[in-house]
Parts: C-alpha cells; structure tokens; sequence
C-alpha cells in the first residue's frame, strides 16, 4: 500500500508541479473555456473548441466517465453541480478534503469497475468498453496514446465526446498554443470557476453554475475585502506527505498559480513567490531554513496525517521561523489546489494570517 501510494505521490507531482508553474494570475483573468458563465438555458446543439478540437453536444450527457489525473478538482465540480446521477464512472479520489463532505460523497460515486494502468489513470480498451457519451480529463495528457490512454481522435469515431479542463489545455500537449501555454501558468481562483460554468453549459444547469460561482466567489472575495488594508504576511504551503516530490525529501512546497492567489485572497504572499515550478523538486535545506515564514500552512496528502503534529515536526526543525515562535499555522488538503474547494482554503489561510481581524 505505501508503494502505491509512493507511486501515485510521484505522478501527483507532474500535475501539482505544473499548477504552480509561471507568474500568478491577476484576479478576474479568463481562460479559453469558449463558454463562459451564464444563467440563461443551453441551446443544442451546443459547440466550442476545447483544447483545439471542436466539440459538439447535442444534449445533456447522461453517462460520463471522469479520468484520474491525480485531480479531484473535476469530479468536486460535479458533485457541487449536483450532477452525480450523470456519473457512469469515476476515477478521481484524494481520500481527505477541505469540505468534510467530500470525501463521502466522492467515494459513493460509481467506479465501474475500472483499473489504473502503470500511469494511473483508465486504459483506452476499458474506456471504449464503458462506452460513455462524454470522458472528462483534467489534462490533455488524459488521452495520450503513448501513456496508454484512448485519444481524443478515438473516441470521436466511437461516438464519444472528450472535455479536457480547459486551463489545462496546455499540460500534456508538445503543439500547445501560446494563449494555453499563458492560461496554463496564470492559473487562479477564477480558473477553478469558469470549469463549473463550464460543464453549467454543457449539461443545460447554468443558473445552478451561475449561483454556485455567485457563492464561492462571494465567500473569496468577502476574505479578500476584510484584509485587504492589512498589511500581507509570507505564507508557506508544505505538504509533508509528499516529500517524495522533493529530490532532498523535503516536504512538497507549493508556489505559484492557483497556489499564490489563493494565499493573496487570504492576505498573505507566498514565501517563495516568484519560484520556478522547479522549486517543489529542488528545495534544499538551506532555502528551506532561510525561507522567511510568518505563517505555516500544512497541506494534508492522506487521511492517516495529523496537521499538528506535521506542523510541530516542521517548527523544531526551523525554529527561528517567526511561525515558529508565533505558532502560526493552518491545516489545508484540496482547497488549494485547482478546483471548486479554493473558498475554503481561503478563509481558513486567512484566519491564520490576520487571527482576530
């Protein structure tokens, strides 16, 4: 079990890695989903490009197959939509949460009896077996042939209709254009929104998606507006299950897109804001213990983890951290990372970074 958990920690860090690529995102930035949010009703058939590839619907699907990615970020959005009767199989998982819900609610989802290859997601026999009317890949990556996966040509002339996370659009794909390559590293809190009003048109729920985006984006911004004057505290993310993403075993530091905004809508700044996605593999000790860290936020990778002993481990190793010395922290799991969750990461990093304010 730990091997496999080891073996999935390191394809988890391929996505991780990429989310936190290139410069952070300016709130309100868009992404080229070729549909955008809107409260009235879906007229079908309904066609957009997505990732490059025009795709049609000429109504809601019924029997949706999510794939792995090692994200969760896409069956959440499902699950908040209320669309998990469309769910035929999913193979997305994390086994803990921000929302103490969702885990739950994720693993009473079918799984149709699906199995991972050797790089963790749905092999294209079993998917054309399946026979679903949409696959959903929260990266181009999910239909690369060379990984064992059916492509999006495939399913196309089988019939079945492919959706790729369109601020991934550029993860996995050597042709990307600049406009993908730019939404791939820009990603933010709205990148996890304009997905919901994504799939809100795709399956004709579009006032549900306009009022769940109303609603989370309310929660954000409420934090954003009550510290906004204050002065911003660095923040550090350390997931320290994930050590197997550092090459000196250090814990997994996150920075970068989604991560960075995420930490600003709290009214912090990340400690190694400005960082290559390169920082998570190459941290060493030194940057670690020099880092200047006013907030510790402990990212949970598994449900066996304790955010507070993780956290007093990390606090005797750097002391002189002023976290340390304050015993400033937080605990978070998925909110951080790209997906409907990002409110409630937020109010948590923020009560930590301004407690009282």
């Amino acid at each position: 079990m730990r091997s496999t958990r080891t073996r999935r920690a390191s394809a988890l860090a391929l996505v991780l890695l990429a989310a936190a690529c290139g410069a952070p995102a300016a709130t309100g930035g868009r992404t080229p989903t070729g549909v955008q949010p809107a409260a009235g009703r879906t007229v079908y058939p309904l066609t957009f490009d997505n990732c490059g590839m025009r795709v049609t619907f000429r109504r809601p699907p019924q029997r949706v197959l999510i794939l792995n990615g090692t994200s969760v970020g896409e069956v959440e959005s499902f699950l908040m939509l209320g669309l998990d009767k469309t769910v035929l199989a999913n193979a997305q998982s994390y086994g803990v949460s921000d929302d103490p819900s969702m885990t739950g609610r994720i693993k009473a989802l079918p799984t149709g009896g699906l199995t991972m290859n050797k790089n963790f997601d749905v092999p294209a026999e079993q998917v054309l077996r399946l026979k679903p009317d949409l696959v959903v890949s929260t990266w181009s990556g999910g239909f690369d042939a060379t990984r064992g996966f059916a492509t999006r040509e495939q399913l196309a002339a089988a019939g079945i209709t492919s959706l790729v996370n369109p601020v991934n659009c550029a993860m996995g794909k050597p042709a990307a254009s600049e406009q993908e390559k730019r939404a791939y590293r820009n990603q933010s809190i709205n990148s996890s929104l304009e997905f919901i009003g994504l799939l809100g048109r795709v399956f004709d729920v579009q006032r549900r998606a306009f009022d769940l985006i109303g609603r989370l984006r309310a929660r954000v911004e409420s934090v954003r507006a009550r510290v906004a004057s204050l002065p911003p505290k660095k923040v550090l993310i350390a997931y320290p299950g994930m050590a197997m993403m550092n090459a000196n075993g250090l814990p997994a530091v996150m920075t970068g897109g989604v991560y960075d905004d995420v930490i600003r809508a709290a009214g912090g700044v990340n400690a190694f804001a400005g960082q290559t996605a390169d920082m998570t593999r190459t941290l060493n000790r030194e940057q670690l213990a020099t880092a200047q860290v006013d907030v510790l936020v402990v990212g949970l990778f598994t449900p066996a983890e304790n955010g507070e002993e993780a956290a007093a481990k990390l606090f005797a190793a750097y002391p002189h951290w002023a976290a340390a010395k304050s015993r400033a922290f937080t605990v978070v799991s998925d909110g951080v990372y790209l997906g409907p969750l990002n409110a409630w990461a937020v109010e948590k990093i923020s009560k930590a970074v301004h407690p009282g304010d």
